[in-house]
């Protein structure tokens, strides 16, 4: 008996040695849990910037486009750094004019007296004059031998300037029109929108042939005659944006934030041009874009016609408008050389500046495919 309850002693003891190595051994590590991504974290998320930009340069035409209105700024401002003529010399026609005066008696059959009439006639000297393609003047002369390029050049930095001039013009007054008829509503609306319709119903193009007759009969400087243009298509161009202007206001006016605007308290002024007219910024780009080629097709036009930029200066229009004196000179191979090129230059500002407002009408509307 003895025998066994010594080892049953030796049994307890060894278990409560046992049971004491237990509790002194290090805690097994407990397996650490995998790492859960959120759905933050697995979602690439972009600015609306770069939403916009992704969408832009998604459209090949938007990238052509770009590219094209990059070359032709390149080619404008930096192309005559690089030229041996200056602007004055591609300007300059007197000096490169024979100018003969002569007498030409007349006789009144009523009362039988004579007096005499002087004409002043104008020619080219001849001087390097429609001279072809060459190393020193790559394509070619005009007739008054002022070198083509760099007054397409010239003449690039003359339209586009002069275009962007007028739509960043029009865009302010029709955002300040339009932001106005939208906020207020009312009669302010009515009135505003009357005097648009009255704008709208105008023809710009006889009008400004009217103004020009006008300006020249009363003896305005053709240096001057362009900025009266420029008036015109500014005050016949505001209304298309100041429509957009307040159709986009009319809904963002009801929003939470203009709400929240108004119980703190801000001015007027405050919330239309800080809060409201921001939220329309995507529709002003795009209307500016589409408009800048429109505006150039004008001031082109108008160059044609002798009522814009003043035959001493260079533009795409007024180029053209050289060659036109004598229609059969558009089928002369020696003048293509000058109304092709900038014609073509027209083209493809036209082009380029719609693909990009295209571009950037897809790339700001938020139904689009991404």
């Amino acid at each position: 008996m003895e025998d066994i309850n010594n080892q049953s002693k030796i049994g307890e003891v060894y278990q409560f040695e046992a049971e004491a190595a237990e509790e002194n051994l290090p805690p097994e590590p407990s397996p650490e849990p995998e790492e859960e991504m959120s759905l933050a974290d697995s979602v690439k998320t972009l600015s609306p910037t770069r939403l916009v930009l992704k969408r832009f340069f998604r459209s090949r035409l938007s990238v052509i486009g770009l590219a094209i209105i990059i070359f032709l700024f390149a080619f404008c401002w930096i192309g005559p750094l690089f030229s041996p003529y200056t602007e004055s010399t591609v300007d300059n026609v007197t000096d490169r004019m024979n100018i003969t005066v002569s007498e030409i008696v007349v006789v009144d059959e009523t009362t039988g007296e004579s007096f005499s009439v002087w004409k002043i006639d104008r020619s080219p000297m001849g001087i390097d004059g429609l001279a072809s393609p060459s190393a020193e003047h790559w394509l070619g002369t005009d007739q008054y031998g002022r070198d083509v390029l760099t007054r397409i050049m010239y003449g690039g930095r003359t339209s586009l300037t002069l275009s962007l001039m007028v739509v960043i013009l029009e865009t302010i007054i029709g955002v300040v029109f339009g932001g106005l008829a939208g906020y207020f509503g009312k009669w302010v609306d009515t009135l505003i929108m009357r005097l648009i319709d009255i704008f709208s119903c105008i023809p710009s193009l006889p009008i400004m042939l009217i103004i020009g007759s006008v300006l020249n009969g009363a003896g305005v400087d053709a240096d001057y005659q362009i900025y009266f243009m420029m008036a015109v298509l500014i005050l016949l161009g505001w209304t298309g944006v100041a429509r957009i202007v307040r159709g986009q206001i009319l809904t963002l006016r009801e929003q939470e934030f203009m709400v929240s605007a108004t119980a703190r308290g801000l001015s007027t002024p405050r919330k239309i041009f800080k809060h409201l007219v921001p939220n329309v910024i995507p529709q002003l780009i795009v209307s500016m874009t589409l408009g800048l080629g429109s505006v150039i097709l004008t001031e082109a036009s108008l160059s044609y016609m002798g009522l814009g930029v003043p035959l001493t200066s260079a533009s795409w229009g007024g180029m053209i408008n050289d060659v036109t004196t004598d229609v059969s000179n558009l089928a002369n191979a020696s003048y293509a050389q000058i109304w092709i090129p900038s014609g073509f230059c027209i083209v493809l500002a036209v082009l380029g500046f719609n693909f990009i407002g295209d571009g950037l009408r897809d790339a700001f509307d938020p139904k689009a495919k991404r």
